[in-house]
């Protein structure tokens, strides 16, 4: 298991290991055989949003962005069970979101920047939220893998 952690904000340079450890708490619970490289990036709201208006023609800044390099034609039952290298995708938090909505939910930026990581981890692993079935598979993974972590 690799991961690349990039963050413009020294202060928040430690949670290389926090994601490194929620990495493989998300992979023991699905089941996960592979040996994953996932990108992550700390960013601010200016960096995001810029991703977000070029990449996804969104005009404003979001919580988290995930370039998985998996996609729908992927057989991902094919790859991510079975040994072997797979890079995954690439993830982009803004820090500044998370402080916004921390305090907006009441609760720690730790806990924020962990639930943004492994909602952006789930969704390079091929989890999404189109549909109200496919929300509550995701949201019920990402509540259990934050527990175990005790976030």
């Amino acid at each position: 298991m690799e991961l690349d952690f990039n963050s413009k904000f020294e202060e928040y340079g430690s949670y290389e290991e926090e994601y490194l450890s929620l990495m493989e708490i998300t992979f023991k619970t699905l089941g996960i055989k592979c040996d994953p490289i996932v990108s992550v990036s700390l960013v601010d709201n200016e960096y995001i949003h810029y991703i977000n208006r070029e990449y996804r023609h969104i005009d404003r800044p979001t919580d988290v962005i995930s370039f998985a390099f998996l996609d729908d034609g992927h057989e991902y039952d094919k790859i991510l069970f079975k040994k072997g290298l797979v890079a995954l995708g690439d993830i982009y938090i803004s820090v500044d979101k998370a402080i916004e909505q921390a305090k907006e939910y009441g609760h720690s930026i730790k806990r924020e920047l962990s639930f943004l990581f492994v909602h952006g981890l789930l969704h390079l692993c091929g989890y999404d939220h189109m549909s109200k079935e496919d929300e509550e598979v995701m949201f019920a993974l990402q509540d259990k893998i934050l527990e175990e972590k005790g976030v």
